[in-house]
């Protein structure tokens, strides 16, 4: 089954969050990256293959995001509500035997989940590192870029700055809304880490230099695999190589748990 309709669930503030789904089978909910949306798995990623795998693919858009609600109140985002919402759509699905993967921030809020007490029973975080897990600073280039745009201000043409800008423009993002999605991420310390007890595949593309800490990520995670699929952090999630590590790891632990 290929149903990308959108479907409706609300967070626990009760604002209004989107989701698709693709597949049938085992349930396994996928968080996409910032500025993303759930369809990146879709239309880029390795959702199609894990369908064909057995699985119930889920696909929310995070808040601020997508078909999500997007609100400029600062109130609508405290401190890990993306892991909050997370959690929600767990609970209103219904969900106690499934698997949790994310990309990029949505590997981020994997982790905030699990040390939240999500109990997937496998996970995987891809194109993240540890060091983005520790960060606290909430936004370095994103929010500079952001700023500008929410502003109107002035970018330089040809600059990093100016390429970030046409990617946010060239996704719908929603500038005011991401600033506020930023301010939202919080740091998980390596002792909550060090107590998550999944299995977890650690997954990062070879030319992905930002996130190159991700083998210390997988050291500090008691039950980690570290892989390494061909790409940068963007081309990562579309090459074959990563659609393959996923549905080995997950096959494989479905065996174990056989």
């Amino acid at each position: 089954m290929n149903d990308s309709r959108v479907r409706r669930f609300a967070g626990r503030d009760g604002l209004e969050l989107a989701y698709r789904e693709t597949g049938e089978g085992r349930p396994l909910v996928l968080l996409h990256g910032f500025l993303a949306t759930g369809t990146q798995w879709l239309d880029h990623g390795p959702a199609a293959a894990l369908a064909e795998h057995g699985h119930r693919v889920i696909l929310p858009d995070l808040r601020g995001h997508g078909d999500s609600a997007r609100p400029h109140d600062p109130a609508r985002y405290p401190p890990d509500v993306l892991t909050d919402d997370g959690l929600a759509l767990i609970d209103r699905l219904g969900l106690d035997d499934y698997d949790l993967g994310g990309y990029s921030l949505g590997a981020r809020i994997v982790l905030r989940m699990l040390v939240r007490g999500a109990r997937p029973a496998r996970a995987i975080v891809a194109g993240q590192g540890l060091a983005a897990v520790r960060d606290t600073s909430r936004g370095g280039t994103h929010r500079r870029v952001l700023t500008a745009l929410a502003n109107g201000d002035d970018i330089e043409p040809g600059s990093p700055d100016a390429e970030a800008a046409y990617w946010v423009t060239r996704l719908g993002g929603d500038p005011r809304a991401l600033l506020r999605v930023l301010d939202s991420l919080v740091a998980t310390p390596d002792e909550a880490l060090r107590q998550v007890e999944t299995p977890t595949l650690v997954a990062v593309g070879d030319r992905d230099h930002d996130h190159a800490s991700a083998d210390a990520l997988a050291a500090v995670l008691p039950d980690a695999r570290h892989t390494r699929v061909p790409g940068d952090h963007w081309s990562a999630l579309t090459g074959p190589e990563f659609a393959t590590a996923m549905t080995t790891f997950l096959a494989e632990h479905s065996s174990e748990r056989a």
